[in-house]
This record gives C-alpha cells, sequence and structure tokens, in this order.
C-alpha cells in the first residue's frame, strides 16, 4: 500500500491561466508560494524560505480557479504529486512535478487579492460525476407544532455572520 498526498496553504504568485480543450474539459495551472519562518540559532535573526509548487487544475476546479483566484489569494489545496516527463525543442529530456489538485477552499478575506463578495458563495470543490435519478420519495410529514422547540427571537443577530 502507498500514499501519494499533498496538503498545501500559501498564497498564489500569479493569476491561474486556463486553456480550454476541444473537447470541451479546462486545465488551469497556477504557482503558490509556501513560506517558512525561523528564527537563527546563532544570530538570533528570523529566516525564512519559500518553496514554490505548480498546481494542476482540472475541469469544474479549473472553472472555479479561473474565475475566483488572483495573484494573492490565499488558498488551501489537496492533491497529489505528479512528475511529466517531456522532449524540449533541442531534443533534451525535461521533466517537472507538480500537484493534481483534487480539493481546493479560499481562505482569507473576502477582498483580499482583489475579489468580491460573491466569490466565497462559489463552491470549492469538484462537482460529483451525474448519477441516475433515484426513485422519488415522499417528503416526511412535518412536525407538530406542538413539538417544535419555541423559537427564540433573533431580530438583533448581526446578519454578517462570516460562515
Amino acid at each position: 500500500m502507498s500514499v501519494n498526498k499533498v496538503i498545501l496553504v500559501g498564497n498564489l504568485g500569479r493569476d491561474p491561466e486556463v486553456r480550454t480543450f476541444p473537447s470541451g474539459g479546462q486545465v488551469a495551472n497556477v504557482t503558490l508560494a509556501t513560506t517558512e519562518r525561523w528564527k537563527d540559532r546563532q544570530s538570533g535573526e528570523m529566516r525564512e524560505h519559500t518553496e514554490w509548487h505548480r498546481l494542476v487544475f482540472n475541469d469544474r476546479l479549473a472553472e472555479i480557479a479561473g474565475q475566483y483566484l488572483r495573484k494573492g489569494s490565499q488558498i488551501y489545496v489537496e492533491g497529489s504529486i505528479r512528475t511529466r516527463k517531456w522532449t524540449d525543442q533541442s531534443g533534451q529530456e525535461r521533466s517537472t512535478s507538480e500537484i493534481r489538485v483534487s480539493d481546493m477552499q479560499m481562505l482569507g478575506s473576502r477582498n483580499a487579492a482583489g475579489g468580491d463578495d460573491a466569490s466565497y458563495d462559489a463552491p470549492r470543490r469538484a462537482a460529483p460525476a451525474p448519477r441516475a435519478a433515484a426513485p422519488a420519495r415522499p417528503a416526511p410529514a412535518p412536525a407538530p407544532a406542538a413539538a417544535q422547540p419555541p423559537s427564540a427571537d433573533l431580530g438583533d443577530m448581526d446578519d454578517d455572520i462570516p460562515f
């Protein structure tokens, strides 16, 4: 048994590049920066190291990335590492490692990196494959009014709850 799973939280280094195939499928490529910070034991100075990751989004996630992500956006991604090999124009063998994203969530404030409020209402996971329609079931009968708990006055609740 083996596991190929990557979890990253970082900021986009550029806007997504989205390509659409003749078949209708889409792919989006972005770079993600993850930064590690530590205090140097000998000098006492703060140090940091930034690692850049190539991310590949496919189909519905590519569409979402192209529509809502911008340079500087903070995101959480899960995926797997893939290495691609090819021969360049000069005949030299090349390879690159990428993260194939299977799940993504946008983080940070709503207006970070220039997004608008609508960007956080978008789905953030790949849409499941369509399934055959299930047979219709009758709706459950509503509970009797006496069995329901008394409602509290929610009139002074703040409508801007972030979840």
